[in-house]
């Protein structure tokens, strides 16, 4: 990778120039702005930082080895899915060895995390239906500090100043609230 190679270059950017060069560095670059996302994402799935850590290091794998299958957009929310798969599949691989193990009492607490997630995941897709409702500024600031970016990170990644993101994530907080309140009373 050239020495004259900008370090602010945006996620997609970094990925196009990846697929285009094969050049580790790019993917290093992508891998140190998303490690500790996607670790903490995996550490809620599992709760401990072995497995997370491991969920961690296959999501990038695979992120590496499919790169090339990515396609403009976001690339936090890509990597993301992967590692919700990835999660899956250790849990999966898990499961079938806790019944040969003789450990019956846990199954119930897993079905009823796995019951829960099922029931945040689809929370989660109202609200990002929801969102769409937002304007464009609005919707990226709150994405951006979903996945767990400073204001600072998210002028940087936006172009837009610090006020403006704050402005931007209050007003877009308080739409969505609104809008989510209102899919609430329409409840039985």
């Amino acid at each position: 990778m050239s020495s004259q190679t900008s370090p602010a270059l945006t996620d997609e950017e970094l990925a196009s120039r990846f697929q285009a060069t094969g050049d580790p560095e790019y993917f290093a670059q992508i891998f140190a702005r998303h490690r500790r996302l996607v670790l903490l994402a995996c550490r809620r799935f599992f709760g401990c930082n072995g497995l997370a850590e491991d969920a961690t290091q296959e999501t990038f794998l695979r992120a590496y080895q499919a790169m090339d299958k990515f396609r403009e957009g976001n690339l936090s929310g890509w990597l993301m899915r992967i590692a919700k798969n990835v999660c899956i599949d250790f849990w999966r691989k898990q499961r079938p060895e806790s019944h040969a193990s003789g450990l019956g009492s846990a199954d119930p607490p897993e079905t009823v995390s796995l019951h829960q997630r099922m029931e945040l995941n689809s929370a989660l897709q109202r609200v990002q239906e929801e969102m769409k409702s937002l304007t464009p500024e609005q919707r990226r600031c709150l994405e951006l500090k979903m996945d767990g970016y400073t204001y600072e990170e998210t002028a940087q990644r936006t172009g837009l100043s610090i006020g403006a993101v704050k402005s931007h994530l209050q007003n877009g907080r308080r739409m969505l609230w609104s809008r989510v309140q209102g899919l609430l009373s329409q409840l039985p």
